[in-house]
């Protein structure tokens, strides 16, 4: 705490001493002012002058001039010197605030620029330099989140459009086998089975396409909100497991918990549930045919750590840095079964209200996604 506090103050070091100085300054020609204006100019060549004057121009002789000048200013010297004495002091003051205003006008100038949404960066003068880092960096966040938002809304409304031209063919599929079962009255068995068979695949399609639509609507407009228990981890995987083995059986996946007997997890048990079941089926989509998936489990203090293990094309960094973007897909083709890009971005949003992190890496054919939650 102590050096996070001290860092903040070096910020604004070199323009506190500058303060100081111009202070000082102000000061020490405030205080020669009073002092040549107390000796010199009421007790000193003022008084002469003013003597010669009534003298000169209005002929008086000097007993009757020096008379005058006792009795107009002398006698009144004390009135004439604290008059003087606030005129300087506002004089002083006003030369300060001009000055100090000046550092007010160039925040002004750097926010206008904020405001602008130009390209170069905020210039202020060096000793405003903490503030001219402070802006420019929230300069540079506004761009990146403006631009995020942008990459994400072009990614959502490409993703609509693949959507919508994938749903005209299992429906166009759908309607022209149920026609031909329709019109071919003597049509034989084995082939109204087969028409049957194929209208059903493209109607299952079709739903899991419309699902990716409601997807796409929940994930922006339903507040999550975590709803707590006390669940068995081990039973949880291995029960999720169960469920997808008809998807493993298709790609001749094997799939291998590695976890201690009864581990317990305090969790929103359905959302969590979704977390698991969009990491294993993003797994089983990317695998290599005939590999295996490993699900790890170690207890580490107060934390689990649940790991996903598959083997696939090794993810490049960039790709890796986005992966738990929401609409982000590593393959962006059309009809490749790789789902609306939301199941990464949505696992990340619950693992994240429930207080804990996750991240990919992927190296040598090797992917892999850490979990780490708080056990309670």
């Amino acid at each position: 705490m102590k050096n996070r506090f001290t860092k903040k103050a070096d910020d604004f070091k070199q323009f506190k001493t500058k303060i100081f100085f111009r202070t000082v300054c102000m000061v020490i020609f405030a205080v020669f002012s009073i002092l040549f204006l107390y000796n010199y100019v009421l007790y000193g060549n003022f008084a002469n002058g003013v003597v010669f004057f009534y003298e000169n121009v209005l002929r008086m002789d000097y007993a009757t001039a020096l008379s005058l000048y006792q009795e107009t200013f002398r006698d009144h010297a004390e009135t004439f010197f604290i008059i003087a004495m606030i005129l300087i002091f506002l004089l002083v003051f006003r030369i300060y605030l001009n000055w100090f205003a000046k550092y007010f006008k160039e925040i002004n100038r750097g926010i206008d620029t904020l405001i602008e949404e130009g390209e170069k960066d905020v210039a202020l003068a060096a000793e405003l330099s903490a503030t001219e880092k402070k802006i420019n960096t929230i300069k540079h966040t506004l761009e990146k989140r403006k631009l995020d938002a942008k990459l994400a809304e072009q990614r959502k409304n490409d993703l609509i459009v693949y959507l919508a031209h994938d749903l005209k063919t299992p429906l166009a599929s759908v309607i022209g086998y149920l026609n031909l079962l329709h019109d071919e009255r003597e049509i034989s068995a084995e082939l109204r089975e087969k028409y049957l068979a194929i209208s059903l695949e493209k109607a299952e399609h079709l739903e899991d396409l419309i699902n990716e639509f409601f997807e796409i609507a929940k994930f922006h407009l339903t507040y999550v909100e975590l709803q707590y228990s006390k669940i068995n981890l081990t039973r949880l995987l291995e029960q999720l497991l169960y469920e997808f083995d008809p998807m493993l059986r298709e790609k001749r996946l094997t799939c291998a918990i590695n976890a201690p007997e009864d581990v317990m997890l305090r969790c929103d048990a359905k959302k969590m549930q979704r977390v698991f079941d969009n990491l294993l089926r993003n797994a089983v989509i990317y695998s290599f045919e005939g590999t295996q998936i490993e699900i790890a489990v170690a207890v580490q203090g107060e934390n689990l750590s649940i790991t996903f293990v598959n083997h696939g094309d090794t993810i490049s960094a960039n790709h890796l840095e986005r992966i738990f973007e929401q609409f982000y897909r590593l393959d962006v083709s059309r009809g490749t079964g790789g789902g609306a890009g939301l199941g990464l971005a949505i696992a990340k949003q619950i693992v994240e209200l429930h207080s804990g992190t996750i991240e990919a890496e992927s190296e040598d054919e090797i992917i892999t996604f850490k979990i780490i939650l708080p056990v309670s």
